[in-house]
């Protein structure tokens, strides 16, 4: 996975058109915004939604948060918000129901043709996938490599759980959840997301919990949709003090195993070899990005 990917722990979605949301997400402590045009606008409010792009990612990101939007799904509509998103200051577009390949082709050669007319530094706008139907799990290598604008994927809780006939609960969405967690790895993307539904916000220690696993599944970060959960992704995305500390330890074990001659080394009772050594160098990669993240104000 490239270190020059963001880190976004938390993404908090904040609907478009609802200013008193806008106005107050930078305050939410987020990684990043995700202005949103698709489920929580009604269809009455979509142009009002798209108008307010401009002014809505000004003021959310005045803290340092990145901008994302979310598109709607059909092309009817999708055509005209990135005619509205495609704008200087915009990190990545969200896909939602990404069910093939071609559906993030189109949109990142849709992409190309603003930036160019627009005058906006070419490939700069990235794209995330969610994953919301069953029809799109036989085909998650294909999307995840489909573009080089491509970040990152996500599965979509609520929806994927409707496609599958099946509840939101984490026994149900474990084994989706790791395929999308493989896919993104095979593809040196990032993988987003939690075993869980994102619609219950009310139980945080449960919402903990299971952001917990969610890292020791590989998940680097998620989404959420209510303030009180951007700590928590940000405290558990994040390394532990201990985990920092053992890294390290792990590393020195092992660069003195190297100069005595040996390929492995013994570390807290722990044999340490080059896997155990990748994970602990990725523990420290994030831990100087969130560092270096809070030097510049810049998630």
């Amino acid at each position: 996975m490239s270190a020059a990917f963001p880190l976004w722990r938390s993404m908090l979605f904040v609907p478009a058109h609802v200013e008193k949301f806008v106005a107050r997400a930078h305050q939410r402590g987020a990684d990043a915004c995700i202005l949103d045009l698709e489920d929580s606008v009604p269809m009455a409010q979509k142009a009002a939604a798209r108008s307010a792009l401009p002014s809505a990612a000004g003021l959310v990101s005045q803290s340092g948060a990145a901008v994302l939007v979310r598109l709607n799904q059909s092309w009817e509509l999708l055509g005209e918000d990135l005619e509205a998103a495609a704008l200087p200051g915009i990190a990545a577009l969200v896909l939602p129901k990404v069910n093939d390949a071609a559906f993030v082709q189109e949109v990142a050669a849709r992409l190309d043709r603003l930036e160019a007319a627009r005058g906006l530094e070419a490939g700069k706008i990235r794209l995330i996938a969610q994953i919301e139907d069953v029809h799109a799990l036989p085909r998650l290598d294909s999307i995840a490599a489909s573009s080089t604008r491509l970040l990152g994927m996500i599965l979509g809780s609520e929806d994927f759980s409707a496609s599958a006939g099946m509840e939101p609960v984490p026994e149900a969405l474990l084994w989706p959840n790791q395929q999308i967690v493989f896919a993104c790895r095979r593809a040196g993307i990032l993988p987003l997301g939690f075993p869980g539904s994102i619609a219950e916000f009310a139980d945080l220690e449960g919402f903990r919990r299971t952001i917990r696993l969610a890292r020791q599944l590989g998940f680097v970060g998620a989404f959420c949709i209510h303030p009180d959960q951007v700590a928590i992704l940000n405290e558990e995305f994040m390394p532990t003090p201990q985990a920092i500390a053992e890294a390290r330890g792990v590393l020195a074990a092992y660069e003195a195993a190297l100069q005595g001659g040996q390929g492995a080394a013994a570390y807290q009772g722990k044999m340490i070899d080059p896997p155990v050594v990748l994970r602990a160098q990725e523990v420290l990669r994030r831990a100087g990005a969130v560092a270096q993240a809070g030097k510049s104000g810049t998630p």
